[in-house]
């Protein structure tokens, strides 16, 4: 028996138990044969809904609909969530104004969308002895660009080996619910 699983018919350890037939009326303590009688007179389940209450709570029913009733409540639940996603934009210290833009535009996009974006710059070769001034400069260019006050900076740009990154994440009002 797992975790969650409520228990059912012989699993049941009490002896007597407070008793719910399947139209939810409250029958009372009845001893734990003979509500085991009942239900299977009606072709149903006996499960224990509150096993620490004294005498444990029964309640008469068709067990598997229940569960999968359960189930479909939690598939609903979690569909209606949302979840944030992280996208990546890599550029170079080298990158084009137009490049920056287009670039800046999808930024633009994902965090409306209400994603993370982690902008990365990438360097290579001798672009390593400048990291500061070339990635700060690629970084700042692109906070230019976007719409002032749609995003928060989550984490200000750092050095990770060869990449200069920073987290953004949209501004709470300005999320766009997909």
């Amino acid at each position: 028996m797992k975790k969650k699983d409520l228990a059912t018919n012989r699993q049941i350890k009490a002896q007597e138990v407070f008793l719910i037939d399947p139209q939810e009326e409250k029958i009372g303590a009845v001893p734990l044969r003979q509500a085991l009688q009942q239900a299977e007179q009606l072709g149903l389940d006996l499960v224990e809904v509150s096993p620490l209450a004294k005498p444990p709570v029964c309640k008469i029913m068709d067990y598997g609909k229940f569960k999968f009733e359960q189930e479909k409540r939690q598939r609903e639940q979690k569909r209606h969530q949302h979840q944030t996603k992280l996208k990546e934009i890599r550029m170079q210290p080298k990158i084009d104004e137009h490049d920056i833009v287009f670039k800046t535009r999808q930024i633009q996009q994902f965090l409306e969308e209400g994603s993370k974006v982690k902008v990365t710059v990438r360097f290579r070769g001798r672009e390593l002895a400048h990291t500061e001034y070339l990635g700060d400069n690629v970084l700042n260019k692109v906070l230019a660009h976007l719409e002032e006050g749609s995003y928060n900076i989550d984490s200000r740009p750092k050095m990770e080996g060869r990449l200069l990154s920073m987290m953004l994440s949209a501004k709470k009002s300005g999320v766009k619910k997909t």
